[in-house]
């Protein structure tokens, strides 16, 4: 059964955000469709802060009704309306209306909103749910968090999204041919693409059904909890951050909890938040065999850091610290490889390629691992403070999009070079 319940966990950890993750690496495939053009990106970004909205009504909730807000009811609509969602927009995805004298898809950004509400209200329901269940299926759920942008990044992979392939257009005055980027045809239909989606999403309602109602778990977890419950009455529980009875150790206290949410809410805006739009401007200049190679191994990193999380556990936060300045260090290289596109270093070398990948995967990993062990210190402070962590996370993400959104949309202080032409000089 232990075997069975990690597989469910970590199911149900898939469903947090595979959903709007799927519509990023389905982008390049709708965007030549759609009226919105490359802007619908800029439109995805400001529904997922809207969405935002989810979240902050649940923590409001939970610290005004004193915690009696069941997160099992909410996770279980939750993950119906993204099932629903999913399974319209593959009928509706290219449908459009005239608003004023332009069209829009008014049906794909209201169900985009939908998804966006599923995903970002699941950081403050699914950890709190974590409390349920004993501590080491917290790292599954982790894995499975990670795995929602692999899985349905893979598919695209397999689909050919984005796939581009160079062919003579003309010559120029020089004598030279101009190289023209062509996007060739998907193996298979973005319809096809969202009824895989909706098959992920089921996939997770169904592991969170089996989970509340599987007999032999339900019974584990009541004997779990009773021990937990043993153990706080004889004070032989695990490791905590709780405020000692004495007035005098409280202030340390707070400073502690404050600096692990403040860690937390870090490595999300980096993470979620400011990276994520600049993985294209900062690797693509070196080919695009490395930039999916980024993507493509980026995405393990995740897991496979969870994954050492479960034999590697540490809650010491003098490491945590060091290993997001460790982060933070690869977070400016990428960031400066960004900002000097299409033009960095090593343009010409194997090896600048070669470091912006480890710089990514180095970078996603080492936050990955970091987050865990912040998931597992907070599982044991009790179901309000993985709320907290939850919407800490929402914000640091919320941060980080709203600082780097008027710099790429804006501003424009990122460019992308040729697919096919260097604009560099020698």
């Amino acid at each position: 059964m232990g075997l069975v319940v990690h597989l469910l966990v970590c199911l149900l950890g898939t469903g947090s955000w595979v959903a709007i993750n799927g519509m990023w690496v389905e982008l390049p495939l709708m965007v030549p469709r759609l009226p919105e053009g490359w802007l619908l990106p800029t439109y995805l970004t400001v529904i997922i802060q809207l969405a935002n909205l989810g979240p902050l009504a649940f923590t409001l909730a939970h610290r005004f009704l004193h915690g009696r807000v069941d997160e099992v009811a909410v996770i279980y609509g939750l993950l119906v309306l993204g099932c629903l969602a999913c399974l319209l927009l593959a009928f509706f995805w290219q449908e459009t209306r005239l608003l004023g004298a332009s069209r829009y898809s008014l049906a794909l950004l209201v169900l985009l909103f939908f998804l966006a509400l599923v995903d970002c209200t699941s950081s403050v329901t699914f950890l709190p749910y974590m409390r349920r269940l004993p501590s080491r299926h917290l790292t599954s759920y982790f894995v499975g968090e990670g795995l929602s942008g692999l899985l349905p990044g893979l598919v695209a992979l397999g689909q050919g999204a984005g796939a581009v392939r160079c062919v003579n257009a003309s010559l120029l005055g020089n004598g030279t041919t101009e190289l023209l980027a062509e996007y060739q045809e998907a193996r298979f239909s973005v319809r096809t693409f969202f009824f895989l989606l909706t098959g992920l999403m089921a996939s997770s309602l169904a592991a969170f059904l089996v989970l509340n109602h599987l007999p032999r778990l339900a019974k584990g977890s009541r004997a779990w909890q009773g021990s937990l419950d043993g153990a706080a009455a004889t004070g032989t529980g695990c490791p905590m951050l709780s405020p000692p009875d004495s007035g005098a150790g409280r202030a340390p206290f707070r400073v502690r909890r404050a600096f692990v949410f403040g860690l937390m809410g870090w490595a999300n805006m980096l993470t979620n938040g400011l990276l994520p739009p600049l993985q294209s401007y900062s690797c693509l200049p070196y080919g695009r065999p490395t930039y999916h190679l980024s993507a493509t191994l980026g995405s393990l990193a995740n897991p496979l850091a969870c994954f050492l999380g479960m034999f590697l556990v540490s809650r010491s936060l003098k490491l945590l610290a060091l290993l997001s300045v460790a982060g933070s260090l690869l977070a400016g290289y990428i960031i400066s490889m960004a900002t000097l596109s299409p033009c960095p270093p090593l343009l010409d070398s194997p090896l600048g390629g070669l470091l912006i990948v480890l710089c990514w995967v180095l970078f996603i990993g080492l936050f990955s691992y970091v987050k865990l062990m912040i998931g597992k210190i907070l599982r044991d402070e009790g179901r309000s403070a993985l709320v907290w962590c939850g919407a800490v996370v929402q914000l640091g993400s919320m941060v980080g999009a709203l600082v780097i959104f008027p710099l790429v949309s804006i501003y424009g202080f990122f460019h992308s070079g040729d697919a096919c032409n260097s604009s560099c000089p020698g």
